[in-house]
């Protein structure tokens, strides 16, 4: 079966994030002073095979794991599907 995972990767909370920092900033230099705090992440779009569901979930945690998020800094989430035949 395929499947489609929505991934998304983001800084814990306890790790500053200078880049969502900046980026604040810049928004408030541009007259956005509604937005008041702004984290970056990162946002991966994978579709898989497995067997099952319950493989397909596996298999996202161990690639997270070894690749897609550093654990030492990041925490991840994902959504997943399984995409019509």
């Amino acid at each position: 079966m395929k499947y489609k995972a929505l991934i998304h990767t983001s800084l814990k909370k306890s790790v500053l994030d200078p880049q969502g920092q900046t980026t604040l900033h810049a928004l408030a230099s541009l007259g956005f002073k509604e937005a008041q705090s702004l984290r970056i992440g990162k946002y991966f779009e994978m579709v898989l095979e497995a067997e099952n569901h319950e493989k397909a979930e596996q298999s996202i945690h161990v690639m997270c794991d070894k690749l897609l998020h550093n654990p030492v800094i990041e925490e991840y989430s994902f959504d997943i599907k399984e995409m019509p035949s």
